[in-house]
């Protein structure tokens, strides 16, 4: 769930002694004077990644003609087969899109006219997801249900309102399943989910769906560089992710892997110049043709994916396997610091986490929740802007009965941190601090 980035630059804390960035953040450019702990929301690109892409727009404005006529399509191929080199499956499956949002809508534009399975959305059937789908999405889905005379059903995630805490992965498959009717026609459901920050269990979920008959659309906006997988494995018919995120490429750059059973009628939302163009020119088959260029756009991002592929690695020293493992023990760790000194408890059990975790803060009381909610905020609450301008700290705070909009504000907040390699174990406990900090403020004030 993306936040609106600061334009200026923080006020210094007085109170405490502000940690820097671990020695990686050399290779970002991120504010020196930030604690920053939300990669999740729009990523950070490291600087060689955006040296390459200043080389590729070089190119391009040297000669346009030249580079859309030749070069980009081989950089568009060396970005596929990287992403098949680090993911699985055919480098022919992936193309390219500006964000996840956009691949999202595309497949279940193409579902809706019966391009996947023959027979087109229509009156009765229904697009399942959860309540902790990303709000764009969830739109575009009950917009394209809207269109089609079918519903989009929302099934309740499970929060710690509805299930015990640690929250299992158990617990997320039942939820989900429990959704499920004779109307489902399709799932599309998160990888990682976004504000809640749940790694769920993709494989146990996709095999009992595909016995249902049901296919399944994964939102992995947070997947690709967040967990070790093979997609393929995954069992998805559909698979979309935003590079810009844990992959750390140049922001407006989505990947989006289509089963090749469904290669043959699938189409771009935007139809371009190759919409009528047989398969073979550039090499390309029909998928590839036509969403290797959709229009005159900069392709700069989509290029400069394999320079992220490539260098995340090379910062770390590691390979990706070890760059997860690295992060989600980060995060983890964040999330002690978090409940130690603040008396939180964790909301999903271990092997429900990546490189984010979301606590629950303690509820805000009654006599207060409407003068609070009517604060002017930067962000989904001042609490977050407090953090930012008091004490450096850049991190999502979010009120958790607000993530359906036009819900009231019932007290119960959450916050989301992120590990990255450029993150240290001490910039948690410096949030820690600041949220006891900002908290008590809240509750003496």
């Amino acid at each position: 769930m993306p936040d609106t980035a600061s334009t200026t630059a923080p006020a210094a804390s007085r109170s405490l002694a502000r940690p820097g960035a671990g020695p990686l953040a050399a290779h970002w450019m991120l504010d020196p004077d930030l604690v920053y702990l939300n990669h999740g929301s729009f990523g950070a690109c490291p600087r060689a990644v955006l040296d390459a892409q200043s080389r590729y727009r070089a190119q391009m404005e040297r000669d346009s003609v030249s580079f859309f006529m030749g070069p980009v399509w081989d950089l568009l191929n060396a970005s596929r087969e990287s992403l098949a080199g680090m993911l699985g499956g055919e480098a022919g499956s992936y193309v390219f899109l500006p964000n996840a949002t956009t691949a999202v809508t595309t497949v279940l534009d193409n579902f809706a006219r019966g391009a996947v399975d023959g027979k087109p959305l229509g009156p009765g059937d229904e697009i399942l997801m959860t309540t902790h789908e990303y709000p764009a999405c969830r739109f575009n889905a009950h917009r394209i249900a809207e269109r089609c005379g079918a519903r989009a059903v929302e099934t309740p995630f499970p929060t710690p309102a509805t299930h015990p805490t640690p929250i299992s992965a158990d617990d997320i498959v039942g939820a989900v399943l429990a959704g499920v009717t004779e109307r489902t026609r399709i799932a599309m459901l998160s990888h990682i989910t976004s504000s809640s920050a749940a790694v769920m269990p993709m494989r146990r979920i996709t095999d009992a769906l595909r016995e249902r008959g049901i296919p399944t659309l994964i939102d992995g906006a947070h997947g690709a560089g967040a967990v070790d997988f093979d997609l393929p494995s995954l069992g998805g018919a559909f698979y979309t992710a935003n590079c810009h995120k844990w992959l750390s490429t140049p922001k407006g750059v989505a990947l989006l892997w289509v089963h090749p059973d469904h290669h043959e009628n699938f189409r771009p939302l935007v139809l371009s110049n190759d919409a009528h163009t047989p398969a073979g020119k550039h090499g390309r088959s029909r998928l590839t043709l036509e969403f290797d260029y959709i229009g005159t756009d900069d392709y700069t991002p989509m290029c400069a994916v394999a320079d992220a592929v490539r260098t995340i690695p090379e910062i770390a020293g590691t390979d990706w396997a070890g760059v997860c493992a690295r992060n989600r023990d980060l995060a983890l760790t964040g999330r002690a610091i978090l409940c130690e000194r603040l008396g939180l408890e964790p909301v999903y059990s271990d092997g429900l986490i990546g490189p984010m975790v979301t606590l629950l803060l303690p509820r805000m009381e009654e006599s207060r929740r409407e003068a609070h909610a009517a604060r002017p905020t930067m962000y989904h609450d001042a609490l977050q802007d407090n953090l930012l301008a008091r004490h450096g700290v850049q991190v999502p705070i979010w009120r958790f009965g607000a993530m359906k909009k036009g819900d009231p504000f019932d007290g119960q907040r959450c916050v989301r941190i992120s590990a990255q390699l450029y993150n240290t174990e001490a910039q948690y406990a410096y949030l820690a601090d600041a949220l006891a900090v900002e908290l008590e403020r809240e509750r003496s004030g």
